[in-house]
This record gives C-alpha cells, sequence and structure tokens, in this order.
C-alpha cells in the first residue's frame, strides 16, 4: 500500500509517527512544504493553492490515501480537495469532543491550542458548537511553536520563556484538558506539559486519524506492501541534510509514545 503523507513542514511526523506504530508494511510518502511555512499566517487561498499542488504530486505517484497531517491545511481545504481527487483524503480535527467529555465530568474547562487560522475557521467554532460547549472552551494561538519546530528547537529557554509568556494570563488550575490542535505541537510534550498542573490531561487527533486511515484502507482492499519505506518530499530542494533531520525526529518521536 502507498500512503501520502502531507504537512507544512515536520508536524506531521507526529501523525506519521502513529501510522509507523499502526499500520505495518506501507510505502509511505511524507510532502513537507518547508518553503511556504508557516501556513497559519497564509491567506486561505494560498494555503489551498500549496496543498493542491502538493495533491497534485500525490496524484503522480499513485498513491492509495493522503492523510493531511496539517490541521490548519485541513480546516481550509479538505473539503474541496476531496470532490478533486479519486484517492480518500483524511485530514486532522482537533481532538475537542473527547476533552469536553472528559471535563464535563470532571467540572473543568479545555483549552484548544493552534494556529491563528485554525481558530479563525468556521469549521473549528462549528465543532465547538455541535458540542455544546462554547461556555467551556477556551482558545489559544500558539503560531510560534511553529517557528520552532522547524528551526529545531523543542526543548530550550527560548520555548520555555515564550510558553509562560502566552500563558501568563490563563487560570492554568481551571483547566481539565488540553488540545493540541497543531501536529507540531506534540513534539513539545515536555514543555507544554511543564506550563500545566500534574492533573491536565492532553489530546490530539493523530491516533484517531491513523484508525480512520486504516478502516478506509482495509474496506478499500488495499493490500500491504512487503515492508516499510518513507520517502521525503522537501519543497525547498534542501536533501540531504533535511532528510536526515526529519529522520531523526521521528524516531525520536515514534520511540515516546
Amino acid at each position: 500500500m502507498k500512503i501520502g503523507f502531507f504537512d507544512s513542514g515536520i508536524g506531521g511526523l507526529t501523525v506519521l509517527g502513529h501510522a509507523l506504530k499502526m499500520l505495518s508494511f506501507a510505502d509511505y510518502t511524507y510532502y513537507a512544504d518547508i518553503e511556504h511555512l508557516p501556513y497559519g499566517e497564509k491567506t486561505k487561498k494560498e494555503v489551498r493553492q500549496y496543498v493542491q499542488k502538493a495533491m497534485d504530486y500525490m496524484a503522480q505517484i499513485n498513491v492509495d490515501a493522503v492523510v493531511i497531517a496539517c490541521n490548519t491545511a485541513t480546516s481550509v481545504a479538505v473539503g474541496e480537495l476531496r470532490k478533486n481527487y479519486s484517492f480518500p483524503i483524511i485530514g486532522m480535527e482537533p481532538a475537542v469532543k473527547p476533552a469536553v467529555a472528559y471535563c464535563r465530568e470532571k467540572g473543568k474547562k479545555v483549552l484548544v491550542l493552534a494556529t491563528s487560522l485554525t481558530l479563525r475557521e468556521e469549521k473549528f467554532h462549528q465543532l465547538v458548537h455541535r458540542l455544546d460547549a462554547t461556555e467551556m472552551v477556551d482558545t489559544l494561538a500558539l503560531g510560534g511553536l511553529v517557528k520552532f519546530a522547524e528551526q529545531f528547537e523543542f526543548d530550550t529557554s527560548d520555548v520555555y520563556q515564550y510558553l509562560q509568556n502566552k500563558f501568563a494570563p490563563l487560570a492554568i488550575p481551571d483547566y481539565g484538558a488540553v488540545v493540541l490542535g497543531c501536529t507540531h505541537f506534540p513534539l513539545f510534550n515536555k514543555a507544554l506539559q511543564q506550563s500545566f498542573t500534574k492533573e491536565t490531561v492532553f489530546f490530539d487527533g493523530s491516533a484517531g486519524t491513523i484508525n480512520h486511515l486504516a478502516d478506509i484502507l482495509k474496506q478499500k482492499g488495499v493490500a500491504p506492501s512487503i515492508d516499510d519505506k518513507i520517502k521525503f518530499v522537501i519543497t525547498n530542494g534542501k536533501l540531504p541534510p533535511n532528510d536526515v533531520d526529519y529522520k531523526k525526529i521521528l524516531q525520536t518521536y515514534v520511540h515516546s509514545i
């Protein structure tokens, strides 16, 4: 089976990591559009153009399915993409539903961390509205984490200072759950967990996305490959060393989940 993964940069590696654990024997192509990141600061029109170019590439290599491992790209483009391509396209959705269910039992609030574009999108607001959770869900844009990630900074003093400044206005004990609404954010699990209480539960949608992918591939009767292979396509052409860096980050993340 041939599966494409797409993200604006390295964030989608957190989703690919779950795929490597849950879906053995597949040929993976990881397309990182680092030429145009960060997507969270682009217009919707720009993001749609970038994603369409990536999907055209996926069509050329005859993938069996694509995972858009980017919450921002999913929120602005996935509906139109599914109309234009014959292969299944699986997107990301912030794991607000399980977080809300958890916090309702605990009498706590939910904090959703994402890019500014994801949080502005009607798709996100409709999700919260459907759950009747407007009063218990707070949001915070952390686009700076995307920039840190693309510089391979995950555990530096600058990262901790950035988070401290961002979280300073919040009543941290009020939150029973934090939703990581950007695939870059699980790369900062250590720093984020230190910013909240030990009782705070973190949710992200990666495992659910890969479960959905597995169900679709099973329904389509896609045969497994002989073994796992991963090819990286990075839009600014810096291969290597980015290929080596990506493999190291992926390996480290897989071992952490």
